[in-house]
């Protein structure tokens, strides 16, 4: 505990990591920026000018609206960007593990699943995009965010806070967006190979290549590691093999057309343990080591779309279509004991106006989704209906944003029309007002839905859950508030957030008598989250960068506090690197506080409230560039080797160690 007082003591002097990047856009993106306007007007160099691509995006936020990217300090809710520079510092390389160091977020991971809750969530009430698609799956109705490897050039944007009004359902607590860089962005090859403890290997190859008028990368990542044991007194290995390659490019066959394409597969097998549900022995309903016991997941993952600016830039048009099948299985000692088919077909068109009215812009859009999800429980032995279920859903969405010199203004609404629930409203406003060159206030409100999903609505296996076919949408409102604010010159900056939702018609788990099988229902009781989130970074000379965060979050349920959203997070980042990038080394602290999580200990099968311990995490890296081009570097993990669980009973991993080199030419 002393270390945790530490740490959300340095959290709130420093006011937290990763805040809004207080800042306008760079000169190589303003050069950048001239430059293709220099092509585009058909300037007499025309042919001969080479436009230099901008660093990767590190201020702009490509999810904050439906028809264009918006600077993040213009942006009227709250977001952070985790840009390539902090991921490569980190050596991050899931998803998951970087978003630990972002206000709001609780992760839980065990072997098989990785959830996000933001804000006091569910993880299913999260969207997650990668590349513009949706990639949840239909079955469960969220993300396995574990089999997300981080590539080269990538970039994670999170938004807090409903997003409903232009995404839909799925989006109460908010977005993750995962983006990949563009060929034009990195160019060449990069090349990752790592090894350590645990027999791990990590290896990622990506190839960038193209400019403005037409682009490619093309990247292959590969994951494989023995694992340690996970449960308590355990001595079976939870091993894990994942692949994954991706394709996004694009092409412009005229000034005004723009034409791209992405897609991605991912394979993961790997082991888990069961939990112990005979009631005879003394480690009832605890993990305990399976032998056999393993899951084979995979998914495939498309979008085609095309873009055209007309009237000189001013009108755009934007249709794509996107595809996500998803397929799960589960096995033990006697073969497939447990599986699913779930896929998402999505078409979208988005209609954009903008007008520039001297120092103010204000963009008008619309917007269209289609979107049908279709799931079937492939049962291997008969015991719940296998047949396709599907669900229809038309979105009309529209939105006004309005840019000025010191005042930034957005609202949104979006009626949705489903074919199995009523129809629902969704809305979205904010706005925000530079006080000085430094200050800036924020606020915003809004509202989401999320649909129950067909594991909720049909249920799984007769006689273990039970659907609910009568189950209603969840609803949820809330607000927020927020200061930022530049210091040093803008060498270091802080960032402060209230927020307050308000959960109607929660969807949870009973145990009804005689049989207390269990069967999902809805709650006439409203849950409530509250909370404040703190963030900051800092540049602070001789190499030397500063990053913390740090969240407070009261959320409640009927009442009760909510399972697996620890009341105190916190995160910090001490950074240093050579003046010529030759070296670096990075010291990464991560806290979560205590967490209710509920345990299936007692025979009736009626969940018992138990708390987890709180728990730190500390891990070491460093790097060196060897020659132009090359680097080696290491790192440990969980430097400490704490004990500590992030799932009842489910021991997480402890000390690793691991090291690598990675090329680029």
């Amino acid at each position: 505990m002393r270390t945790y007082y530490l740490l959300t003591g340095v959290a709130i002097a420093a006011l937290g990591a990763s805040a809004p990047v207080l800042a306008q856009s760079s000169e190589a993106e303003r050069a950048y920026n001239e430059c293709l306007e220099t092509l585009i007007e058909g300037h007499p160099d025309h042919g001969t000018v080479s436009c230099a691509p901008p660093p990767i995006p590190s201020r702009i936020l490509v999810s904050a609206s439906r028809d264009a990217d918006v600077f993040i300090f213009d942006y009227a809710g709250t977001a952070t960007i985790i840009n390539q520079e902090q991921i490569e510092q980190r050596q991050a390389r899931d998803i998951a593990e970087i978003l630990r160091d972002v206000p709001g977020v609780a992760v839980s991971s065990v072997a098989g699943q990785t959830q996000v809750r933001l804000r006091g969530s569910e993880a299913n009430h999260v969207l997650v995009l990668v590349d513009g698609i949706e990639v949840s799956d239909p079955f469960s109705g969220e993300f396995d965010l574990g089999t997300l490897q981080i590539e080269p050039g990538a970039h994670v944007e999170v938004l807090r806070g409903p997003q409903s009004a232009l995404y839909g359902a799925d989006a109460i607590g908010g977005l993750i967006n995962y983006q990949t860089a563009r060929g034009d962005q990195l160019r060449g090859v990069t090349a990752r190979v790592e090894g350590g403890t645990d027999s791990t290997i990590n290896a990622s190859a990506r190839l960038g290549i193209g400019d403005y008028q037409a682009n490619l990368a093309l990247t292959a990542t590969v994951v494989s590691t023995d694992g340690q044991p996970n449960a308590r007194d355990g001595a079976r290995d939870i091993g894990r093999d994942s692949y994954s390659v991706s394709g996004k490019g694009a092409v412009r066959p005229s000034e005004n057309l723009e034409l791209r394409a992405v897609g991605r597969f991912i394979r993961t097998e790997g082991d888990f343990n069961d939990q112990d549900f005979n009631s005879l022995n003394p480690t009832f309903g605890l993990v305990i080591d399976s032998p056999a016991t393993r899951f084979e997941n995979e998914a495939i993952y498309a979008l085609l779309g095309a873009s055209l600016d007309t009237f000189d830039e001013v009108w755009r048009h934007d249709l794509s279509i996107q595809i996500a099948d998803i397929n799960r299985d589960s096995f033990n000692a006697f073969g497939r004991s447990s599986g699913s088919e779930g896929d998402r077909l999505k078409a979208s068109y988005v209609s954009a106006v903008r007008i520039d009215n001297g120092s103010v812009t204000h963009h008008i859009t619309g917007a269209i989704d289609w979107e049908r999800e279709r799931f079937r429980n492939n049962d291997p032995f008969g015991f719940a209906f296998a047949g396709r279920r599907e669900i229809e859903n038309t979105g009309l969405a529209g939105e006004y944003r309005l840019e000025g010199r010191q005042f930034d203004l957005s609202a949104a609404i979006r009626h949705d029309v489903n074919d199995r629930f009523a129809d629902e409203t969704t809305f979205r406003v904010g706005a925000g007002f530079d006080v000085t060159d430094t200050t800036r206030i924020r606020g915003s409100a809004g509202s989401g839905i999320k649909n129950p999903g067909f594991f909720e609505l049909f249920g799984f296996f007769d006689g273990q859950f039970i659907g609910n076919e009568d189950l209603q949408p969840e609803k949820s409102t809330g607000w927020e508030i927020g200061l930022d604010q530049r210091i040093a010159a803008g060498a270091a900056s802080v960032s402060l957030t209230y927020f307050e939702s308000t959960l109607e018609n929660e969807i949870f788990t009973t145990f009804p008598p005689p049989d207390f099988i269990a069967t999902p229902s809805n709650r006439s009781t409203e849950s409530e989250r509250r909370g404040v989130e703190v963030s900051a970074n800092a540049r602070l000379g001789g190499g030397f960068s500063f990053d913390a965060a740090y969240t407070y979050l009261d959320a409640e349920e009927d009442g009760i506090e909510e399972v697996r959203r620890p009341d105190h997070i916190a995160s910090a980042a001490i950074d240093w690197s050579h003046p010529r990038d030759k070296a670096s080394v990075t010291l990464v602290v991560r806290h979560n506080g205590e967490a209710e999580d509920l345990a299936f200990t007692d025979p009736s099968f009626i969940p018992v409230r138990v708390t987890l311990d709180d728990y730190t995490l500390v891990n070491l890296n460093a790097r060196i560039r060897l020659s132009a081009g090359i680097e080696a570097f290491g790192r440990i993990e969980n430097l400490l080797d704490e004990t500590y669980e992030q799932v009842f009973s489910f021991v997480s991993p402890g000390r690793s160690a691991i090291a690598g080199i990675r090329a680029s030419f």
